[in-house]
């Protein structure tokens, strides 16, 4: 996936006209451009920043059913979930796992309860669960989660869910895209609707941020897949339309592996926000999150408020030997959830949930909203059948449910680099041939120079922030590391992408400010 070559099938495409053109490139208008092209539609991509670069690479990394949602009894978004979560890790197994977590226990009627709950669980999840729910004595719970405070521990319910790394299952679903014939592009804006004299729109006027190219595109079909910034496309349509999007911010913390101490991860099923509260195992770090912070106002760059911080780390230390404080966490990220509210009362708050909802404009502009990563291969897939139902597609039927998004066969170098799917022996071969390329970024991050290098060359990185946050996992797992190591990376990707020293300044002291965000203020 090479960004030279993306840009060669725009322009040849730009002579016709495309049958799909979406707008956004994180896990909604990725797997709604992977439906398309699978179907059969001419279709491209168009994404304002880099793919996943805002919600998408910001969640829980978890592929799951949604436990809170089963307490609320919403059954609808359970089912779809957890169908979803057993498609999603049979088809990209070489980015999600089986996850084991822990409830602890500190009463006989929450043991009964949280046992009765997770059985409706395993039952929703049919033929693809992953395994089923149990309860373990006190003793077996230490066992397994060596740092829970024992007092008053009476046991743990046992359960499964899925877990996976977010921003490299955009990556792979974009390259998914292109081997099936689709087009996406990062850093690409769409700058305008293009509407015929009868107003129904038949494409975009579009611009390349990094060439600063205006391109006017034909298409049958818009699609707006931008999460949170799903009303700025709709103003674009019609610009009276009432805000539907009801954003709330989502706080995660990272710490050492140490404060979990084991491979079972942690759900607290009770916080005084309403949420559950996980700690995860991540690549060698612990996850811990995540808040529930309604917002007024949204920005491309969301900043964990000191509230929310103080939130995870006093109700993480209600179940921990050895309470996190702030000088322990590595790292701090914040994300947006696009809840989708009535426009007609944006205040009922019953109606904002997780459920995904799907309107055609009479214009014909296609609009997803909500939903959550877990679920994006079923959203794509109503998404495109109402454009078929109201005739603006012809009749092909989806394909995703079996389709593999990569695949790892055979012997790889070693089980972290199965995340670059079928390509993870080719760096495997560049580390044989070249030792140099062997060597890692930085003691305390797992990275090499040769997935750098592999990268440039086959992932269309246009930043060193897309690099260090994304096709890496760097700036998560250890925020003040990946910046000492920020002026190293750059200078590789400068080699790499012909560019010149200033570039590697501009990018370092860029990238430096960022981290700052992912740092707490002690």
């Amino acid at each position: 996936m090479k960004r030279t070559e993306q840009l060669q099938r725009l322009h040849s495409g730009l002579s016709g006209k495309y049958d799909v053109i979406i707008i956004g490139g994180g896990a909604t208008g990725l797997g709604t451009a992977l439906d398309s092209v699978t179907r059969g539609f001419k279709t491209l991509l168009l994404e304002k920043s880099d793919f996943a670069s805002g919600t998408s690479s910001r969640s829980t990394k978890l592929v799951h059913g949604g436990v809170r949602y089963l307490a609320r009894m919403d059954l609808m978004l359970v089912t779809e979930a957890l169908r979803e979560r057993g498609l999603m890790l049979r088809n990209a197994p070489h980015l999600t796992s089986d996850q084991e977590f822990i409830i602890p226990v500190y009463s006989w009627f929450d043991a009964v309860l949280y046992t009765t709950g997770l059985k409706f669980y395993d039952i929703l999840s049919g033929r693809l669960s992953l395994g089923k729910s149990y309860f373990i004595n006190r003793k077996k719970v230490i066992e397994r989660l060596p740092d829970i405070k024992p007092d008053g521990l009476k046991g743990g319910i046992v359960y499964h869910d899925g877990q996976f790394d977010d921003a490299r299952m955009a990556v792979s679903m974009a390259k998914a895209c292109v081997k099936h014939g689709g087009t996406v592009l990062n850093y690409f804006e769409v700058m305008a609707l293009l509407k015929d004299k009868e107003g129904r729109i038949e494409g975009v006027d579009a611009c390349d941020l990094v060439t600063g190219e205006k391109y006017n595109i034909k298409s049958s079909l818009v699609i707006n897949c931008t999460g949170v910034f799903a009303d700025e496309i709709i103003h674009m349509d019609t610009p009276e339309a009432k805000r539907m999007i009801k954003p709330s911010q989502g706080v995660h913390l990272v710490f050492d592996r140490s404060f979990l101490n084991g491979n079972s991860a942690l759900m607290i099923p009770k916080t005084d926000d309403g949420r559950v509260l996980f700690a995860i195992p991540w690549y060698g770090r612990t996850v811990a999150g995540t808040t529930d912070t309604p917002l007024n106002t949204i920005s491309r760059e969301p900043v964990a408020l000191t509230e929310e911080i103080d939130f995870i780390l006093n109700t993480a230390g209600r179940y921990m030997v050895k309470p996190p404080a702030r000088k322990d966490i590595l790292s701090v990220f914040a994300g947006l959830r696009p809840l989708a509210s009535d426009p007609d009362n944006p205040h009922a708050t019953k109606e904002i949930s997780r459920r995904h909802k799907i309107i055609l404009s009479g214009s014909g502009l296609l609009t997803i909203t909500g939903g959550k990563w877990t679920t994006w291969r079923c959203m794509a897939e109503e998404a495109l059948d109402c454009a078929i139902k109201a005739g603006v597609l012809r009749k092909r039927n989806c394909v995703t449910k079996n389709l593999k998004i990569e695949s790892v066969s055979g012997n790889i170098p070693s089980d972290r680099l199965k995340v670059y799917g079928e390509n993870a022996r080719e760096i495997g071969e560049m580390m044989n041939e070249n030792p140099e390329l062997a060597e890692k970024i930085s003691e305390k991050l797992p990275y090499t120079k040769a997935e750098i290098v592999w990268i440039c060359r086959n992932e269309m990185p246009v930043t060193l922030e897309d690099m260090l946050a994304r096709r890496l996992r760097a700036l998560i797992l250890d925020a003040a590391e990946t910046a000492k190591c920020a002026p190293a990376v750059a200078e590789i990707m400068a080699g790499e992408m012909e560019h010149d020293g200033r570039w590697i300044e501009e990018q370092v002291d860029c990238f430096r400010k960022l981290a700052k965000n992912y740092l707490p203020r002690i």
